[in-house]
C-alpha cells in the first residue's frame, strides 16, 4: 500500500491516539491535531513520519496553522479524519445555549472549517472521514442526558451527504461512521459506571482500515459501527 498522508484530530488520547499509532506503525505520514500533544511525543520518538500540531480545533482561528504545515510540507492530503469530539452528558432543562455551543464547536463547526480551508489540499480519491455517533442515527435508540451531543452527530452525518455531493464532480470522497459506544476517556469521564463493549485500539483499527480502502466503495455514506445497543 502506498504512503498516505493523513490529519488526524483529537490525536491526543483514545480513538485518535490509538489511530495516530496504527497508522504510523504502517508507515503513513500524519499530522495529528490536539490541544494536548503531550502524549503524542514518545509515538514520535519511535515513529519520525508522524508531525503535530498543537491546535484547539474549536477556535477557528488557530486552524490556520494545519493548512500552514500542510503547505509547507505536503502542498497535498490523502486522507482527512475527523476524530475530535466534544461530550456534555446533561438533563436537557439544564443544559444552556452556551453547552450547546460548546459541542457544537467541536463536533460541527471545527469538521466544516477545517475542511473547508484543507479543500485546496485535497485531490480526486482524497477520502474525508467524520467520526459520528449512533446517537446521531435517526430512529436509534436515544439517551437522556445527550441532547447536545447527539443531536450534533446528526448535523455532521448530514453535513458529509451535502460535501459528498458537492465535491463528487472533483471525486474528493465523504463518509461518516456512527461508532456505538467505546472504552476511552471522553465515555469514562461522561458515564463513570458503563463498560463499553469496545476498546479504543479495536475501534481505531475498524477506523483505520476504512479510511485507507473505504473511499474505493462508498461516498456520501453512514456506516453503523455497533455490535450493541449502545
Amino acid at each position: 500500500m502506498s504512503v498516505k498522508k493523513i490529519i488526524i484530530t483529537g490525536a491526543g488520547r483514545g480513538i485518535g491516539f490509538e489511530l495516530v499509532k496504527f497508522l504510523a506503525s504502517q508507515g503513513h505520514q500524519i499530522l495529528a491535531l490536539s490541544r494536548n500533544i503531550k502524549p503524542l511525543y514518545k509515538l514520535q520518538e519511535n515513529h519520525p513520519t508522524i508531525s503535530t500540531l498543537k491546535v484547539n480545533i474549536s477556535d477557528e482561528n488557530q486552524l490556520n496553522k494545519v493548512s500552514q504545515f500542510v503547505n509547507k510540507n505536503w502542498n497535498n492530503i490523502d486522507i482527512v479524519i475527523h476524530n475530535a469530539g466534544k461530550l456534555i452528558n446533561k438533563p436537557f432543562a439544564e443544559t444552556t445555549v452556551q453547552d450547546f455551543i460548546e459541542v457544537y464547536k467541536v463536533n460541527v463547526f471545527a469538521v466544516a472549517e477545517l475542511t473547508r480551508i484543507l479543500l485546496p489540499y485535497l485531490k480526486s480519491g482524497s477520502h474525508v472521514v467524520t467520526i459520528s455517533s449512533m446517537g446521531g442515527i435517526q430512529g436509534s435508540m436515544k439517551f437522556p442526558g445527550l441532547a447536545a451531543y447527539s443531536s450534533s452527530k446528526g448535523a455532521v452525518i448530514t453535513l458529509t451527504e451535502l460535501l459528498a455531493e458537492e465535491y463528487k464532480e472533483q471525486g474528493i470522497i465523504f463518509n461518516a461512521l456512527a461508532l456505538g459506544a467505546v472504552q476511552t476517556e471522553m465515555l469514562a469521564e461522561a458515564f463513570p459506571d458503563y463498560k463499553a463493549p469496545t476498546t479504543a485500539t479495536e475501534m481505531a483499527t475498524y477506523i483505520a482500515d476504512f479510511a485507507l480502502t473505504g473511499n474505493k466503495m462508498y461516498n456520501g455514506k453512514v456506516l453503523q459501527v455497533s455490535s450493541t445497543t449502545p
